[in-house]
């Protein structure tokens, strides 16, 4: 696995590999800026040493709000400005369309960054607004965690050592679910049972999925997508395990709670959208498993029912059973169409990671020339807006 180095540069940021398994080490003259690497040594830049001003890695802790005004001081007041391993640290919110002083209280508190949708979009749009505002802004680590402080904050070093470390780009914090008293025990129950299903789908070690709690490394955010309204934190899951992010999670501990949970107004609604979101992720990620599974059993019980009718028929009472062959032909030809567009779906599929990887590339030339244009606090954002930046005010 490749590690990122930054050197940040007068005129903007340059990215330098190393990779983990061999010593590597970077020199700097009057000349160029080079890297020694199993013995060979690439020139990346011309650059004269005096332009070089740092090398550094930079957190970016992100806080999703929808009229968060009450709570969001008591979370604010519990993040780290100081992570081991971690030379800069910044807080950054994204107001979902609030219509309470959720923005001004941020900025009171001493967030960095404040972006904005102009109408509430959703848990799930705001954390993917974040992860782009972050990414622009040349964050090397995303974590992510609630208004509500629900999560103890003193554990995001726990979050992001995995990543440091080169062990993960993807890591989610895993609640004392059976500890927590606020959680009745059916709830308990259906987040293990949900756990277990996104563990089965993604073939991931995670045992919290819906915990909101984790850190994201620069290239996995840049590879995320979210296409349900509802939340994140299942389908992000899935796709990690799909698309080869390597994915791990770290115990966490949790705090009082403040307030209700929005995202579970009630156990029926839970069900019926995580189970949509589940289902939908399936089909979007695994659409040959999806389609082409039932699709085989359909057509395998099309095939006993034709070959009953067959018995029944040389046996001299077929006519008796004329339903039994109406069925079999419904089903056989059920059974081959979803068989079908199963094929056609995993087709689909191979181009949709393609088109992802364009776009990771895409993203990722986009973010690099803004930088080195000199100006990625740019307000341009796909869904939202940078509305306040504490550097540019105090400047």
């Amino acid at each position: 696995m490749l590690r990122w180095f930054r050197i940040k540069l007068q005129n903007g940021i340059l990215q330098v590999a190393a990779d983990n398994n061999y010593p590597g080490s970077i020199s700097l003259d009057n000349e160029f800026i080079e890297v020694m690497h199993n013995t060979r040594t690439f020139k990346l830049i011309q650059c004269p040493y005096d332009q070089v001003k740092e090398l550094s890695m930079k957190v970016i802790i992100q806080i999703p709000c929808y009229n968060e005004a009450e709570t969001l001081p008591v979370a604010l007041a519990e993040l780290p400005r100081n992570l081991e391993g971690i030379d800069e640290v910044e807080w950054l919110i994204v107001d979902d369309g609030s219509s309470d002083e959720t923005v001004n209280t941020a900025i009171s508190a001493g967030v960095d960054y404040v972006v904005s949708h102009r109408r509430n979009m959703g848990l799930a749009k705001a954390f993917l607004t974040g992860l782009e505002a972050c990414a622009r802004l040349d964050a090397d680590i995303i974590v992510n965690t609630d208004a509500d402080n629900q999560y103890y904050a003193g554990d995001i070093q726990k979050l992001i050592n995995p990543i440091l470390s080169g062990k993960a780009e993807y890591v989610i914090g895993t609640r004392p679910i059976n500890q927590i008293e606020e959680f009745s025990f059916l709830k308990k129950q259906l987040q293990k049972f949900g756990s277990w299903v996104v563990r089965v789908l993604s073939q991931t070690n995670i045992q919290d999925a819906p915990s909101g709690f984790r850190a994201i490394s620069r290239s996995a955010a840049l590879r995320l997508h979210v296409f349900n309204q509802y939340t994140y934190t299942l389908e992000t899951v899935i796709q990690a395990g799909q698309s080869g992010i390597v994915t791990t999670c770290v115990p966490v501990k949790t705090n009082e709670q403040l307030r209700p949970s929005r995202l579970i107004s009630s156990i029926p609604s839970y069900l019926q959208k995580s189970s949509t979101t589940i289902l939908r992720s399936l089909a979007t990620y695994r659409p040959f498993t999806f389609f082409v599974v039932p699709g085989v059993i359909l057509l395998l019980i099309a095939i006993l029912l034709g070959m009953r009718y067959l018995y029944f028929l040389f046996s001299g009472g077929g006519a008796g059973h004329l339903q039994s062959l109406i069925l079999a032909v419904m089903l056989f030809v059920t059974g081959f169409s979803t068989i079908t567009i199963g094929f056609l779906t995993d087709l689909i599929a191979i181009n949709r990671k393609l088109i992802e990887d364009v776009e990771f590339q895409t993203k990722s030339l986009l973010f690099r020339l803004t930088q080195l244009q000199g100006d990625p606090e740019s307000d341009f954002l796909t869904h939202g807006k940078l509305v306040y930046s504490r550097r540019k005010t105090e400047n």
